[in-house]
Protein backbone atom coordinates (compact mmCIF):
# COMPACT_ATOMS: atom_id res chain seq x y z
CA UNK A 1 0.00 0.00 0.00
CA UNK A 2 2.88 2.08 0.79
CA UNK A 3 4.69 1.64 -2.37
CA UNK A 4 1.17 2.33 -4.00
CA UNK A 5 0.57 5.37 -2.94
CA UNK A 6 4.66 6.76 -2.81
CA UNK A 7 5.17 6.20 -6.81
CA UNK A 8 1.26 7.34 -7.56
CA UNK A 9 2.82 11.20 -8.46
CA UNK A 10 5.61 12.70 -8.73
CA UNK A 11 7.55 15.60 -7.23
CA UNK A 12 8.93 16.60 -4.03
CA UNK A 13 7.03 15.01 -1.12
CA UNK A 14 6.94 15.22 3.34
CA UNK A 15 6.30 12.12 5.32
CA UNK A 16 5.57 12.84 8.87
CA UNK A 17 6.56 10.39 11.25
CA UNK A 18 4.88 9.96 15.01
CA UNK A 19 5.73 6.16 15.52
CA UNK A 20 7.39 4.22 18.48
CA UNK A 21 8.43 1.51 15.56
CA UNK A 22 7.46 -1.51 14.79
CA UNK A 23 8.75 -4.65 12.20
CA UNK A 24 12.54 -3.92 11.42
CA UNK A 25 12.35 -5.56 7.78
CA UNK A 26 8.88 -3.29 7.28
CA UNK A 27 11.05 -0.71 8.04
CA UNK A 28 13.92 -1.54 5.52
CA UNK A 29 11.11 -1.68 2.80
CA UNK A 30 9.56 1.96 3.38
CA UNK A 31 13.50 3.06 3.76
CA UNK A 32 14.03 1.38 0.48
CA UNK A 33 11.58 2.61 -1.56
CA UNK A 34 11.85 6.24 -0.26
CA UNK A 35 15.59 5.97 -1.22
CA UNK A 36 14.51 5.05 -4.60
CA UNK A 37 11.78 7.84 -5.23
CA UNK A 38 12.90 10.28 -7.57
CA UNK A 39 11.85 13.76 -5.56
CA UNK A 40 13.26 15.41 -2.80
CA UNK A 41 11.65 13.76 0.26
CA UNK A 42 11.50 15.75 3.74
CA UNK A 43 10.72 13.53 6.48
CA UNK A 44 9.01 15.62 9.39
CA UNK A 45 9.04 14.09 13.23
CA UNK A 46 6.67 15.94 14.51
CA UNK A 47 5.96 13.56 17.91
CA UNK A 48 8.61 10.17 18.01
CA UNK A 49 10.91 8.29 15.61
CA UNK A 50 11.70 5.21 17.49
CA UNK A 51 13.07 2.13 17.05
CA UNK A 52 12.23 0.91 13.50
CA UNK A 53 10.71 4.31 12.68
CA UNK A 54 14.00 6.41 13.09
CA UNK A 55 15.54 3.93 10.01
CA UNK A 56 13.01 5.15 8.05
CA UNK A 57 13.45 8.60 9.05
CA UNK A 58 16.88 8.19 7.58
CA UNK A 59 15.70 8.12 4.30
CA UNK A 60 15.18 11.74 3.71
CA UNK A 61 16.66 14.07 2.04
CA UNK A 62 15.94 16.17 4.86
CA UNK A 63 15.00 15.76 8.56
CA UNK A 64 13.28 18.39 10.40
CA UNK A 65 12.15 17.83 13.69
CA UNK A 66 9.78 19.79 16.38
CA UNK A 67 11.68 21.15 18.80
CA UNK A 68 9.51 19.11 20.87
CA UNK A 69 9.94 15.94 18.80
CA UNK A 70 11.75 12.45 20.08
CA UNK A 71 13.85 10.05 18.18
CA UNK A 72 15.34 6.76 19.72
CA UNK A 73 17.87 4.24 18.70
CA UNK A 74 18.45 0.74 19.87
CA UNK A 75 19.48 -2.88 19.94
CA UNK A 76 17.06 -5.02 17.47
CA UNK A 77 14.69 -7.35 19.62
CA UNK A 78 13.52 -10.54 18.81
CA UNK A 79 11.65 -13.17 20.71
CA UNK A 80 12.81 -16.35 20.25
CA UNK A 81 12.09 -20.45 21.16
CA UNK A 82 13.98 -23.57 20.72
CA UNK A 83 17.31 -25.25 22.28
CA UNK A 84 20.92 -23.69 21.94
CA UNK A 85 21.35 -23.57 18.77
CA UNK A 86 18.04 -22.44 18.35
CA UNK A 87 19.34 -19.66 20.61
CA UNK A 88 22.59 -19.04 19.28
CA UNK A 89 20.85 -18.52 15.62
CA UNK A 90 18.77 -15.92 16.69
CA UNK A 91 21.31 -13.93 18.13
CA UNK A 92 23.28 -14.69 14.74
CA UNK A 93 20.11 -12.99 13.26
CA UNK A 94 20.11 -10.03 15.36
CA UNK A 95 23.98 -9.06 14.56
CA UNK A 96 22.89 -8.78 10.98
CA UNK A 97 19.85 -6.93 11.58
CA UNK A 98 21.85 -4.70 13.52
CA UNK A 99 24.64 -4.24 11.07
CA UNK A 100 21.77 -3.34 8.56
CA UNK A 101 20.43 -0.61 10.48
CA UNK A 102 23.92 0.47 11.04
CA UNK A 103 24.30 1.11 7.52
CA UNK A 104 21.13 3.23 7.38
CA UNK A 105 22.31 5.61 10.27
CA UNK A 106 26.12 5.74 9.14
CA UNK A 107 25.03 6.82 5.84
CA UNK A 108 22.27 9.81 6.96
CA UNK A 109 25.05 10.78 9.71
CA UNK A 110 28.40 10.30 8.93
CA UNK A 111 29.17 8.70 12.24
CA UNK A 112 31.70 5.60 12.25
CA UNK A 113 30.37 2.68 12.55
CA UNK A 114 31.36 1.97 16.09
CA UNK A 115 29.86 4.89 17.22
CA UNK A 116 26.55 4.12 16.06
CA UNK A 117 26.90 0.48 17.49
CA UNK A 118 27.23 2.28 21.16
CA UNK A 119 24.51 4.89 20.64
CA UNK A 120 22.55 1.44 19.85
CA UNK A 121 23.75 -0.25 22.68
CA UNK A 122 22.99 2.18 25.49
CA UNK A 123 19.40 3.04 23.71
CA UNK A 124 19.98 6.34 22.70
CA UNK A 125 17.04 9.07 23.08
CA UNK A 126 17.66 12.04 21.45
CA UNK A 127 15.98 16.02 21.37
CA UNK A 128 15.99 18.08 17.98
CA UNK A 129 19.06 19.62 19.42
CA UNK A 130 20.81 16.24 19.95
CA UNK A 131 19.56 14.43 16.97
CA UNK A 132 21.36 17.33 14.68
CA UNK A 133 23.91 17.96 16.36
CA UNK A 134 24.36 13.63 15.96
CA UNK A 135 23.66 14.36 12.12
CA UNK A 136 20.25 11.95 12.21
CA UNK A 137 18.46 15.36 11.80
CA UNK A 138 19.30 18.24 9.71
CA UNK A 139 16.80 21.21 11.29
CA UNK A 140 13.81 21.74 13.50
CA UNK A 141 10.53 22.57 11.99
CA UNK A 142 9.93 26.11 11.81
CA UNK A 143 6.63 28.17 12.40
CA UNK A 144 5.83 29.70 9.13
CA UNK A 145 3.64 32.31 10.67
CA UNK A 146 6.44 33.96 13.22
CA UNK A 147 8.12 34.11 9.88
CA UNK A 148 6.27 35.89 7.67
CA UNK A 149 5.39 38.51 10.81
CA UNK A 150 8.83 38.98 10.65
CA UNK A 151 8.83 39.63 7.29
CA UNK A 152 6.04 41.86 7.49
CA UNK A 153 7.91 44.04 9.83
CA UNK A 154 11.18 44.33 8.37
CA UNK A 155 9.24 45.29 4.97
CA UNK A 156 7.47 48.25 7.00
CA UNK A 157 10.42 49.48 8.60
CA UNK A 158 12.33 49.35 4.70
CA UNK A 159 9.38 51.58 3.26
CA UNK A 160 9.03 53.64 6.72
CA UNK A 161 13.02 54.47 6.72
CA UNK A 162 12.27 55.40 2.30
CA UNK A 163 9.56 57.24 3.26
CA UNK A 164 11.79 59.08 5.63
CA UNK A 165 14.01 59.87 3.59
CA UNK A 166 12.37 61.33 0.50
CA UNK A 167 9.96 63.59 2.83
CA UNK A 168 14.00 64.94 4.19
CA UNK A 169 14.82 65.32 0.84
CA UNK A 170 11.10 67.10 -0.27
CA UNK A 171 11.63 69.44 2.50
CA UNK A 172 14.71 70.62 0.89
CA UNK A 173 13.92 73.03 -1.92
CA UNK A 174 17.19 74.64 -2.80
CA UNK A 175 20.24 73.11 -4.63
CA UNK A 176 21.51 70.07 -2.56
CA UNK A 177 25.27 70.49 -3.19
CA UNK A 178 24.70 71.72 -6.52
CA UNK A 179 21.74 69.08 -7.64
CA UNK A 180 18.38 70.73 -7.63
CA UNK A 181 15.98 68.20 -5.36
CA UNK A 182 13.98 67.12 -8.35
CA UNK A 183 16.93 65.33 -9.80
CA UNK A 184 17.51 63.70 -6.59
CA UNK A 185 13.85 62.66 -5.93
CA UNK A 186 14.24 61.26 -9.58
CA UNK A 187 17.84 59.45 -9.00
CA UNK A 188 15.96 57.81 -5.38
CA UNK A 189 12.74 56.68 -7.40
CA UNK A 190 14.96 54.91 -10.62
CA UNK A 191 17.05 52.92 -7.69
CA UNK A 192 14.33 52.13 -5.77
CA UNK A 193 12.37 50.68 -8.61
Amino acid sequence: MFHDELFSGTGDIVVWINSPGGDCIAASQIYSMLMDYKGHVTVKIDGVAASAASVIAMAGTEVLMAPTALMMIHNPATMAFGDHNDMKAAIKMLDEVKESIINAYTIKTGLDHDEVSKLMEQTTWMNANKAIELGFADGMIEDEKKKEVQNISFAFSENAVNKALLNKIAARKPKVSGRSVDVLMDRLNLIRN
